[in-house]
């Protein structure tokens, strides 16, 4: 053992002996590796890919709908009596994949893989497995460019899912904020409040969640409270999207302020005072 120690005389014996047993390991390893063989053969990489694909789909499209789910409980207890208020369920809708981002720091747009062949138009709302992202605002041949909620363009109708509180959320340019300037002070919000589409204006259908309310700032010296609120959807993470086509589906239309939204009609404006009203004013 000392020899072999300090000058190696058994590493030929060694390598000997290795090679006489290598057979002996192969045998016993070929049981799991002919139980491998048969397991690939059976199921293929392409056939495994496709399962795989095919239920990531079906998982998103379940997911989307079932968003709904609190939406229709708080207004089926809140609104009863009113049978017409209830949610349309079961939209059609096309699942799409993200090709590109934007690189510009000022402009939250994405660019997908569907366009005007698969029947897309602008205006088209564009949702993920949690939330409402955005939607479309070019559309070519095969692919389309889409704006998302975050965007410092983009303006949102959205109520409050426990109340029913009706308002505007505007993109603030962060990918994981937005603001609702249009709050009075003495409204019913608080942190953790769940904000909705409304539905207003039949661009995007109604009871999609948009944002969680985050923050309430009341400040005495102003009409509305300083109220932020945390998208659902992962607009910097997500890669597959909805595609959702509303009973009523509109062309897109932009307001003097460069605001891409989808209009609302005069007597459903804010429940917001006279900043309201110059509001509308100004976006007829």
């Amino acid at each position: 053992m000392m020899m072999d120690h300090r000058q190696n005389h058994i590493d030929s014996l060694r390598a000997g002996l290795s090679l006489l047993v290598y057979p002996l390991q192969l045998a016993v390893e070929m049981p799991g590796a002919v139980s491998e063989w048969f397991r690939e053969s059976l199921a293929t990489r392409r056939q495994l890919q496709e399962e795989n694909a095919s239920l990531r789909t079906q998982m998103l499209m379940l997911k989307a709908r079932g968003q709904k789910l609190q939406a229709l409980e708080t207004e089926n207890i809140r609104l009863r009596e009113l049978l017409d208020s209830a949610f349309m369920i079961g939209e059609r809708v096309l699942v799409a994949e993200l090709m590109s981002v934007d690189l510009d720091p000022y402009k939250h747009q994405v660019l997908i893989n569907k366009g005007e062949l698969d029947k897309i138009y602008p205006g088209q709302p564009i949702l993920d497995a949690d939330g409402v992202m955005g939607q479309v605002v070019h559309v070519g041949p095969y692919t389309s460019t889409a704006i998302l909620i975050t965007d410092t363009s983009h303006a949102l109708p959205v109520q409050v899912n426990r109340n029913g509180i009706r308002t505007i959320a505007l993109g603030s340019g962060t990918i994981n904020r937005l603001e609702l300037p249009y709050i009075p002070n003495n409204a019913d919000i608080q942190p953790g409040d769940l904000l909705v589409t409304s539905g207003l204006g039949g661009r995007f259908p109604p009871g999609y969640p948009v944002a969680v309310v985050q923050g309430v700032q009341h400040d005495p010296g102003r009409s509305f409270a300083a109220v932020v609120a945390t998208p659902s959807a992962k607009l910097n993470r997500s890669r597959e999207i909805l595609l959702v086509w509303p009973g009523d589906t509109s062309t897109l239309e932009t307001s003097s302020t460069g605001q891409t939204e989808a209009p609302l009609p005069p007597e459903e404006q804010l429940v917001a005072p006279e900043e309201a009203a110059a509001t509308t004013e100004e976006n007829p």
